[in-house]
């Protein structure tokens, strides 16, 4: 078995510190998820509410945090990991969205499960684009340009 220096030894620290910062940010993010499910409940059937929130609003945030991080803690080793990973990965959900989605065809509503997708893809790219564009400004980089750089 080959040896290991010093240097794998913190890089494997870190390593479990991301992993930690990550599940940490995860949990609040599931928990700010789960408040928004109980604030606005929907049966099978019904208009999405809360899944279309929690993904809407996380993408503005996504692209502002994005946007903040890029300019004013580019390297930070956990910041982004906690926040965009973390936090926000666990506040929306992909799954939701096609649970909802069939349970809304299932139901025979059809063109609402259609206009739901609809709403939620555009909604969420135009959210994210907004977001950057807020956050591009509140640091003084107007625009939209290099908002793929280190993508979470």
């Amino acid at each position: 078995m080959p040896k290991r220096g010093a240097g794998s030894s913190v890089a494997c620290c870190r390593t479990v510190r991301t992993y930690g910062v990550v599940a940490a940010g995860g949990a609040l993010g599931a928990l700010a998820r789960w408040a928004v499910g109980r604030g606005l409940p929907h049966g099978p059937g019904a208009w999405p509410w809360a899944t279309v929130t929690v993904n809407v609003t996380g993408c503005l945030l996504i692209g502002l945090l994005l946007a903040v991080l890029l300019a004013r803690a580019p390297g930070h080793p956990w910041l982004r990991p906690f926040l965009a990973t973390g936090v926000l990965g666990g506040y929306t959900t992909f799954s939701a969205l096609a649970v909802d989605a069939v349970q809304l065809a299932d139901a025979g509503r059809w063109p609402v499960a259609l206009g739901y997708l609809l709403v939620s893809v555009v909604g969420g790219l135009a959210a994210v684009v907004v977001g950057l564009v807020l956050g591009r400004a509140a640091v003084g980089r107007p625009g939209v340009a290099e908002a793929g750089e280190g993508r979470s």
